[in-house]
């Protein structure tokens, strides 16, 4: 899964790595180390320049509220735990599927954050004498230090209960696409703890590649099993994944700081 990610770099830079041709400065985000559903995030997306005259896709670098919102629902209640959508059945959720054929977008991050829960603190959990077992997070970034594009999908919902001309009335909300983790060994493994992403946890954001961004991004690609194709996962051995500070498990805590390496894992959470 994804619940958690850190997205520091400029927009400008952004802009530069996947060729934007539109951007509002007004809309750039701070750096964000310590990512979580609801929050404001950055979106590359391909879609037509609004009340413009040349109806052809624009590449547009866009801040959407991460947590989808179906544009059939009544509420946004529910858009904080829709903040992932699964590649295998992406095509057929109702609350995904008409996004996928026509409104997709790459998610641009430095990596994202996964928890595991230490060997020792298992066995307790097992034993019965610990209810709640510390868990230690990993940061899991390409090990070539490029961007982590995940694939990612963007909706529109209209709330009802305010005009038209009101700011809020819209909202433009996306979800990140996950997959099965790797099993193959990672690029650089910690000198202790896991050798594979899956020994992590069983799932991960989809990275998609420089050579899929321009397909992904194309809306008028619309054929559900040819958009399938572009969901396989990225070749083996790209990533690479290092134990940081519990500090980054509370969504107050924010800064650099949280990707800092740490030599193996923190005091109670072994691996």
């Amino acid at each position: 899964m994804c619940g958690r990610y850190a997205a520091s770099r400029r927009p400008e830079d952004l802009a530069g790595i996947f060729e934007v041709e539109k951007w509002e400065p007004e809309e750039t985000l701070e750096p964000d180390y310590n990512v979580a559903p609801t929050k404001e995030v950055y979106a590359v997306l391909d879609r037509p320049l609004k009340d413009a005259d040349d109806p052809r896709p624009v590449r547009q670098l866009r801040t959407l509220k991460w947590g989808l919102v179906p544009s059939w629902s009544k509420t946004p209640e529910g858009g904080a735990r829709m903040i992932n959508a699964r590649a295998e059945t992406v095509h057929e959720k109702p609350s995904y599927r008409r996004a996928f054929t026509s409104r997709r977008c790459v998610l641009p991050a430095d990596g994202y954050y996964e928890w595991v829960t230490g060997s020792q603190e298992r066995e307790l959990e097992v034993e019965g004498k610990k209810k709640r077992p510390r868990k230690q997070p990993y940061f899991v970034t390409p090990a070539d230090g490029s961007v982590f594009a995940m694939a990612g999908l963007y909706e529109f919902w209209r709330d009802k209960t305010l005009p038209d001309d009101h700011p809020r009335s819209w909202w433009v909300t996306c979800s990140v696409i996950t997959t099965e983790a790797e099993q193959s060994p990672l690029a650089v493994s910690p000198a202790e703890g896991p050798r594979a992403l899956a020994d992590i946890h069983p799932r991960m954001p989809l990275m998609l590649t420089p050579d899929r961004w321009d397909a992904w991004l194309d809306p008028s690609r619309t054929d559900a099993d040819e958009l399938r194709e572009l969901l396989a996962p990225p070749p083996a051995g790209l990533m690479r994944a290092y134990p940081v500070t519990t500090a980054v498990s509370n969504v107050r805590n924010n800064g650099p700081e949280l990707l800092k390496e740490l030599e193996g894992p923190e005091e109670g959470t072994l691996f």
